[in-house]
């Protein structure tokens, strides 16, 4: 973000804005037609003022269970998946009329996190939604539930958002809840506790504040996903902004400035697009530790990953695949696309490039990971 996006948000010209399933089903009660056209009134207003904007909505299966009739959310997989299906045709039409009222056409666009770990995947992504903000289009994104397994059960939309605001690199992801923001103590606790207005991504209070609340919707519940968002996006130099939708006009009062919910200013500036796609990874195919001198090495000089800094291989990869490197106490110091397979690396561990062709009868590059696919936690 740029120092002039410090007095006023509509400084910024990209945002993600993530609408949570409380605040879109009304805690449930089906699609909240009214606040669904609110929020697009505003919406429609940024974009006439400039703003780009991606919509991350979640709502579908808690719209498929309404359609059903279910009181309770399914336990079974294959029967979340359904609810899913069904709610997403409810969800993107609601979101299709109301834009089209302003003028505005809307696409949808399902992903998982697979796509976001497949580089060509995520390549195509990335192009796919800056034509459409390019058409003045507003994609409505969702994490495609029906066919998501491991997704649906431990994935979630503010994580998604976070990606794709690294994906489009965005200036600002919004993140709208049913809370104020977060807390330095659970309010339904401290009836004296107090809202964090600003802070920076890492801020032990901050995280400290999000960590301890509950995941009931009540109080800070749910804000540890939050923060956590707020930490990805951060990686591609966004701002998080996390605040209740149920405010009115609150993304119009976002951009002109004013202060409310809490605003996570991110600690350094962008990384190069590569590095972000590396960076918002979630799923490393293994760990390499590190000895003291190569950690030293990587974050005093920024080069590349050498075989001889090498002490352990954990996991079964092939050459390309996303590896978490840690160092000897297993703290994460970096990830990386590497140069050797899992079997390989652990043969040349240890060892000075010069000997990689004499221990593997062959040599591909002299780095097991090269700086160019290696990005600093």
């Amino acid at each position: 973000m740029t120092d002039d996006s410090q007095g006023k948000e509509g400084a910024t010209r990209r945002w993600v804005v993530k609408i949570g399933s409380a605040l879109l089903t009304d805690n449930g009660a089906g699609l909240d037609l009214d606040a669904i056209a609110a929020w697009v009134g505003q919406m429609s207003r940024l974009r006439g003022e400039g703003i780009e904007l991606v919509l991350v909505s979640s709502g579908a299966v808690a719209e498929g269970m309404n359609r059903l009739g279910w009181t309770r959310r399914p336990h079974q997989l294959v029967a979340q998946q359904a609810a899913a299906a069904i709610g997403q045709m409810g969800l993107v039409q609601a979101w299709e009329s109301r834009f089209q009222t302003h003028g505005l056409h809307t696409a949808q666009v399902l992903l998982t996190h697979d796509d976001l770990v497949n580089r060509t995947r995520y390549l195509n992504a990335r192009s796919t939604l800056r034509k459409l903000l390019e058409l003045g289009v507003v994609p409505v994104v969702n994490e495609n539930d029906t066919v998501a397994c491991d997704e649906l059960r431990l994935g979630d939309n503010d994580t998604l958002a976070a990606l794709v605001a690294n994906l489009v690199e965005a200036d600002l992801l919004v993140i709208l809840t049913d809370q104020a923001g977060v807390y330095d103590s659970d309010p339904s606790q401290n009836p004296g506790a107090s809202l964090i207005s600003e802070a920076s991504v890492g801020d032990p209070a901050l995280r400290a504040a999000a960590g301890s609340g509950s995941s009931s919707g009540l109080g800070r519940g749910g804000m540890a996903t939050k923060v956590a968002a707020a930490e990805l996006a951060a990686r591609s130099g966004a701002a998080t902004w996390i605040a209740s939708g149920r405010e009115p006009r609150v993304l119009e009062r976002m951009a002109a400035g004013e202060t409310l919910g809490t605003r996570v200013q991110p600690a350094s500036g962008r990384l190069a697009s590569r590095k972000q796609w590396l960076a918002g990874q979630l799923s490393p195919r293994g760990v390499l530790t590190l000895d003291e001198g190569a950690v030293r090495v990587l974050r005093e000089a920024g080069s590349s990953l050498l075989a001889v800094g090498v002490s352990a291989v954990e996991g079964e990869f092939q050459r390309g695949e996303l590896v978490s490197c840690v160092d000897p106490r297993g703290r994460a110091v970096a990830r990386g696309l590497v140069n050797y397979s899992a079997g390989e690396a652990r043969r040349i561990m240890g060892h000075p490039s010069e000997r990689i062709e004499k221990l593997l009868g062959y040599v591909d590059e002299p780095e097991l990971i090269h700086r160019d696919n290696l990005v600093l936690l």
